[in-house]
Formats: C-alpha cells, structure tokens, sequence
C-alpha cells in the first residue's frame, strides 16, 4: 500500500515548541515521512531540522544537549555579546542578532539552503513595512529561519532585499493553508499557548503581558483560519505555565508533551485507515 501525502506544519509560540518534537518521533514511530512541512517561528526551527533528515529521537537529544544546562547555554550566549556596547541597544531595547544566534546553537545541525532538503520547506516570516506574511521556500537556510524566529524586543528584524522581515508568528502562527493543495492529510500543531498568571500576582509585568498578548494576537487568527479551514489533524498541548523564553525548562517541556506523541499516532493511524 502507498503511504499517503502528508502535510506538516509547525506552528509558533517559543518554547513551548519543543511540544514539536514528539510530534516528529509519532511519524518516525509509524515510518511516515511527511511530503511538505511550512514552519513558523519555532516551527521554522524544527521544520528545518527534520526536512533536512534529523529525526525526532535526534532532535530530542540535541535539544537536552543544547538547552539542559544552564551554565553552558549562558557560555553560548556570552560568544554572541557585542564588541560596542552600543550594539546591544536598538532604541531602548536589548535586542540580539537572530542569525547569530541560530549559527551559536543550531547551525550546525541544519541544511544551507532549501534546495537540498530531503522534504520540501515553506518558512514564514512577516514582513514588517508591507504588514503581510512572507514565504521563504528556496535560497539560504539559516537567514530564513532568523527571519521567521524575529520576535519584537527579543531580536533584530531582519533585512532580506528590500524588506524588513519579523517574527512569522505575527501573520501565519500556523501555517497549514500554506501547504500544497494536492496532500491526503494535514496535520497542524499548534502550540501557541495562552497568557497564565504568576502565582501571587494579579497583573503580569511588563514582559508577560509583551509576550502574552502577542499570544492573543496568534490565537486570534488561527481561531479566525479555523472557522474557513481545517487541518485533518490539529494538535495543541495542553495550556500550562510554560512562557516564550523558558527554553530552560526543556525537559519539563518535553515530559509534559510527551502524551502528544502516543495522539499523534492514534490520529494518524485512523485518518490513514479512513481514506
């Protein structure tokens, strides 16, 4: 029997895209390969590195090797301080280079341009003065990427010809309607999120309510996508407390998504036998 068509699209939301690698290990467990993956933001990450033919046990193991020790991921980031001190600074912000920092802790593990991809690629971006979404399916890698993960006052926008290209998460969150209209299955993970208190407060402070908002904007539009237009697969951990910027906490994301892997295959399993 021929193995169906099956579109992937990873979605946005900071670390708790590290929901998405069990995802990837549900189709490695069933032998399944998708036929196109679109990625965005954190999805552009994952997406990059399972078209380029990691698998999801790899990806899992790169991403504790990576992000498991706090003392060696702030020695990565002290290799990208500045030389000027006035170069950490956009305005008033702290900003860093997102390409930078993707040749820091992934670069090596990611193919150097869509062409050379086992599984074909689509990566979302933003662009930030035509205020619509871009798409990056051939050409460099890692500037596409950097683009797609260029979230407002953690990174530099970033310039690609004439545009100025932010976080893809803006525009598309979940960029399944980007896939090719001739697959059998899509299947969406969405991993977005909503804003969660602290406990022992009642307002957030100004960088959960930065980044939580930016959450209810993505929420808005897929919950709007959805109402025209459905994947066949849609899956979405559950809400917790995990923020944007928790990457330290990779294993305790990683354990709490496990459960997605075994519902990945279920789904996939019966949308296999339904068609």
């Amino acid at each position: 029997m021929q193995h169906p068509r099956i579109g992937l699209a990873l979605g946005g939301g900071g670390a708790r895209g590290l929901a998405h690698i069990p995802v990837l290990e549900a189709f490695d467990d069933l032998g399944l390969k998708p036929a196109a993956i679109a990625g965005t933001s954190i999805g552009s990450i994952f997406g990059a590195a399972y078209a380029s033919g990691l698998s999801g046990e790899r990806l899992r193991s790169i991403t504790l090797d990576t992000l498991g020790d706090r003392n060696a991921v702030l020695g990565r980031l002290w290799k990208l301080r500045p030389r000027k001190f006035n170069e950490w600074f956009d305005g008033n912000m702290v900003q860093f280079d997102p390409l930078k920092v993707l040749k820091v802790f992934v670069g090596e593990h990611i193919g150097e341009r869509f062409e050379d991809l086992p599984i074909p690629l689509q990566i979302l971006a933003t662009d930030f003065y035509g205020c619509s979404a871009f798409r990056f399916s051939s050409g460099p890698l890692l500037p596409a990427i950097a683009a797609s993960i260029a979230i407002p006052a953690v990174f530099k926008p970033v310039k690609h010809d004439d545009r100025v290209l932010v976080d893809g998460g803006v525009t598309n969150p979940l960029p399944f309607d980007v896939l090719p209209e001739d697959l059998d299955i899509v299947v969406a993970v969405d991993v977005v999120g909503v804003p969660q208190p602290r406990p022992g407060r009642h307002l957030p402070g100004s960088v959960d309510a930065i980044f939580g908002t930016t959450q209810i904007l993505m929420q808005t539009i897929t919950s709007e996508k959805l109402k025209s237009r459905a994947p066949d697969i849609l899956i979405q951990p559950p809400h917790d407390n995990v923020r944007v910027l928790d990457f330290l906490k990779s294993r305790q994301i990683l354990d709490s998504a496990e459960p997605l892997r075994e519902q990945t295959r279920t789904l996939l399993i019966a949308s296999i036998a339904s068609m």
